[in-house]
């Protein structure tokens, strides 16, 4: 098996380079070498070297190493060993398209042909349903997860934070590409920050996590559901703030030249020609709700290439993103396949970082129903991980930091949770569950 998280307990792999790392750093390389020298396996012709054993959890005893391809007739293969075209289930978004066009393209790097096929999931088709609504975790998921089982697609592409931290047996996570920046951001039409917002501001988001954060920082804002694609909340957002100047600038250039009011070196028409794409679309679009400020996930923003059209800053600390987020995944069935996206795709780095977020939620039992944040950072030989379990209304919460070791950061990840289910984290989650 492929040293990618364990099928039930999504325990990480302990990569190669992190050892070397932490024996360079403690003068301990002779060890090390044996470590590796006793702990590798070479995955069928391809030759892909990884550690395993207490470093992967990896399990000689049930799971054994991937199998070279046989030389036997696939209808999308032809026959013995000609490559073929993966097939790669993606949802249909923007971004969705855009991440899964990221994962063609480091395997077309590989000399691999990739094809893009779209899907729509449950979380797409109930577009007015809240994500902790849409059958608690995995509404962006099990759709494209089903293509693969039933042979319809070689592998399917998912942002993981969508992902529930269980999934079928007969998937692995085959790769991890590099994570993109973490962060939760305020984006507001003029730019202000958390604390500039006016009392009793109106903040957009269907998050449970950053409704929570939001009122425990701020309890006097109001916080309204906002559901669609990354683009879509932005729209929504400009389109009171454009279509006021717009009307403002129709009035200014009809009214006479006697009468007060603000004049404008431009037409209406010039205007809205100088204006980004995705303020155009907002233009145009009837307002619902007037926000004053929505919060999004940094990635999208960047994936989009909208950080340059949109006035934004980041969320400050005690504010703690979802587990995942930023971070790609990539599920497929065990074999060559799966083989292939892991030596194209995956980050050591990044896999170690979330398989103890993950490893925390999954031992936490949280999910989309439950206000959780958690964030890991490899630093050197450890793992900080930071953890923020909170109250739907944000007035009570559990926050915890600790350093876990690197080379056992799976059970040391369990054992922390454990700890803050201990200390009241189990509570809040419970009483999450029961809330409509």
């Amino acid at each position: 098996m492929l040293p990618v998280w364990d099928r039930h307990s999504e325990t990480g792999f302990r990569s190669i380079g992190v050892l070397i790392r932490v024996g360079r750093k403690h003068g301990s390389m002779e060890r090390v070498s044996r470590l590796l020298a006793d702990s590798v396996i070479l995955i069928g012709s391809a030759g892909f070297v990884y550690c395993h054993k207490v470093y992967t959890g990896y399990r000689p005893d049930v799971d054994p190493p991937p199998r070279k391809a046989e030389g036997r007739f696939n209808r999308r293969a032809g026959v013995n060993g000609m490559t073929r075209t993966i097939r790669l289930a993606t949802r249909g978004s923007d971004l969705a398209l855009r991440q899964a066009q990221r994962v063609a393209d480091a395997l077309g790097s590989r000399r691999r042909d990739v094809e893009l096929v779209e899907v729509e999931t449950t979380g797409d088709a109930v577009r007015d349903e809240l994500i902790h609504r849409l059958g608690k975790t995995g509404a962006f998921v099990r759709s494209l997860d089903e293509k693969v089982l039933d042979g319809e697609v070689d592998a399917a592409v998912h942002s993981m934070k969508d992902m529930p931290t269980e999934f079928p047996s007969e998937l692995v996570v085959a790769g991890v590409p590099e994570r993109a920046a973490a962060a939760d951001v305020l984006v507001t039409p003029e730019g202000v920050g958390l604390s500039g917002l006016s009392d009793g501001a109106t903040v957009g988001t269907s998050s449970l996590r950053r409704k929570a954060q939001l009122l425990a920082e701020r309890p006097d804002l109001t916080v309204e559901p906002l559901r669609g694609n990354v683009d879509t909340r932005v729209e929504k957002l400009l389109a009171p703030t454009l279509r006021a100047e717009r009307d403002e600038r129709i009035a200014a250039e009809s009214r006479d030249d006697d009468e007060d009011g603000p004049t404008y070196d431009r037409s209406p028409e010039e205007w809205r020609a100088g204006l980004a794409a995705i303020e155009r679309r907002a233009l145009d679009r009837e307002p619902e709700t007037a926000f004053d400020a929505i919060v999004l996930a940094e990635a999208g923003l960047e994936r989009i290439e909208l950080l340059d059209d949109v006035a934004y800053s980041r969320l400050p600390k005690p504010f703690v993103p979802a587990p995942g987020q930023g971070a790609l995944a990539v599920t497929a069935r065990d074999g060559e396949t799966a083989a292939t996206i892991q030596s194209a795709l995956d980050h050591p780095r990044t896999r170690v970082e979330t398989t103890v977020e993950r490893t925390i939620l999954g031992t936490l039992g949280g999910g989309c129903v439950a206000p959780v944040g958690i964030y890991a950072v490899v630093q050197g030989e450890y793992v900080q991980a930071t953890v923020r379990v909170l109250s739907q209304d944000g007035t009570e919460e559990i926050e915890a930091s600790r350093e876990l070791p690197a080379e056992s950061h799976p059970d040391a990840a369990r054992r922390f949770a454990e700890d803050l289910a201990g200390e009241g984290a189990a509570e809040l989650i419970a009483e999450a569950r029961r809330e409509p």
